[in-house]
């Protein structure tokens, strides 16, 4: 496998993203990195990004969680940001995608965690809550849920796939903008462009969207079906905050309110913005996070 290393110079002066790096390398030769603020003996919160961000889209909530004393961490999924780059497609699935990300979760000996996901951040997010529900507290979910291919598409996803897979033109900065109710600045967009200086490094971006289970008998609908058996057990608090701008994941929210037990009583909510709600609410977004880990919140939860 080749693997591509994005400089670090590129990433010198983005907007609001003073981060020390950290990495960790998930197997021989391929390193993860993750952003990380915060109380190291605080209870974690794990910030996982989806299609095609980065770590970048947390840059406006890791403080303010950070600040609330908890322990933020926000990686960047292999592909993307300043992890490594394996150059071909055909380099990444999903179970090798769970398998870094678990590899990276062990490494680090998190417990008590809080899960904070959006779009592919879903996806492998909420099977490593199925596949260590021990480790986990409670479930924060924005614009994403765990797919497993019986039930049929949005037209939306489909086209986009399409482009993903067929089109010779893949702007990054571009794909985020189009998902983001405001406009995002030069400084921003090119941010966005950071991890990317020429186009075989796209391959993990490119590959996410044909990996998403879309018929039943798709080669990971069977492990994502028992990842749900997990959640439909689940009774710590899980949290939907949608945007109500996404025509993808639009009622997704609803449908895991009523799958998973832990969902009843919980302080749901819709927030203004597009696909990336991270950028159109970051506050709002934020304080859900914050107010969630209140112990009284969790203790009306547990009653």
């Amino acid at each position: 496998m080749r693997i591509l290393r994005t400089e670090e110079a590129r990433f010198t002066g983005l907007p609001d993203y003073p981060f020390t790096p950290n990495y960790l390398e998930v197997e021989p030769g391929l390193r993860m990195h993750y952003a990380e603020q915060g109380p190291r003996n605080a209870a974690p919160v794990i910030m996982l990004h989806g299609e095609p961000s980065w770590s970048y889209l947390y840059r406006h909530m890791i403080p303010k969680v950070a600040a609330a004393g908890h322990r933020v961490l926000a990686p960047d999924l292999v592909g993307f940001g300043k992890s490594d780059k394996p150059a071909e497609i055909s380099d990444y699935s999903y179970d090798s995608h769970m398998r870094w990300l678990s590899t990276w979760l062990e490494a680090l000996e998190l417990t008590n965690i809080t899960l904070v996901c959006q779009n592919w951040g879903s996806l492998l997010g909420l099977r490593l809550v199925a596949e260590h529900p021990e480790k986990f507290e409670r479930i924060i979910v924005g614009n994403g849920t765990l797919p497993t291919g019986d039930t049929r598409a949005p037209a939306a996803f489909t086209l986009w796939k399409t482009f993903a897979s067929y089109s010779p033109w893949f702007p990054i900065s571009r794909i985020v903008q189009l998902g983001t109710g405001r406009t995002l600045s030069a400084r921003e967009l090119a941010a966005y462009e950071a991890p990317f200086p020429s186009s075989e490094y796209k391959a993990g971006a490119r590959a996410f969207p044909r990996l998403v289970p879309i018929s039943p008998n798709d080669p990971v609908s069977e492990a994502n079906r028992i990842a749900w058996k997990v959640l439909e057990k689940w009774r710590k608090p899980f949290i939907t905050c949608f945007s109500s701008g996404d025509p993808i994941t639009r009622g997704g929210d609803r449908h895991m309110q009523r799958r998973i037990p832990g969902a009843h009583g919980q302080p749901h909510i819709t927030l203004r913005g597009g696909h990336f709600l991270q950028e159109d609410s970051p506050d709002a977004f934020a304080r859900i996070i914050i107010d969630a880990c209140k112990p009284e919140l969790n203790s009306v939860s547990a009653a």
